[in-house]
């Protein structure tokens, strides 16, 4: 009977899975059984922390949404704001409203001014003619062409 020799296919699917555990120390790295058991490890994490990273995100920016709302003294809280802009049918996502709370405030409180004028601060701070310059031609201060300029996502059904 003639002798078969073992292909290449063992060999091969063992390299694939050493390159992924390059990086690994120790018998993690070396030992294909201790590799294989890291491997699988590995991508349950990352499976698991994909929904985590998300639920972690959204938690910061509705945190930096009611910090920038109630310094100001401009609504009562989070959820009010949030119920007033579903109400008012402007659909603005989470991320982009915290990136406007930290980054102009100003904005935020156009925003906020549209969706119920009594919540509007009796005087915005002094630095609103910085936030929007006069050159600006008028059409460009609104909070809809403001948050195009901040890249944001602008939704409004009539």
């Amino acid at each position: 009977m003639t002798r078969i020799k073992r292909g290449y296919i063992a060999r091969r699917r063992r390299t694939k899975i050493r390159l992924f555990a390059s990086s690994f120390r120790g018998a993690h790295s070396r030992l294909t059984r201790t590799i294989t058991q890291q491997k699988i490890r590995a991508l349950v994490s990352a499976d698991r922390d994909r929904g985590r990273k998300k639920r972690d995100f959204r938690r910061l920016w509705i945190t930096r949404i009611n910090a920038a709302i109630r310094k100001g003294g401009v609504s009562h809280s989070y959820s009010k704001l949030i119920h007033n802009l579903y109400n008012r049918r402007l659909l603005l996502n989470r991320k982009i409203l915290a990136q406007i709370a930290i980054s102009n405030r100003n904005c935020l409180y156009m925003i906020l001014n549209k969706i119920n004028p009594e919540s509007l601060p009796e005087s915005l701070p002094e630095s609103l003619p910085e936030a929007l310059p006069e050159a600006l031609p008028e059409a460009l201060k609104t909070p809809q062409a403001l948050l195009r300029i901040n890249g944001g996502f602008f939704y409004r059904t009539s």
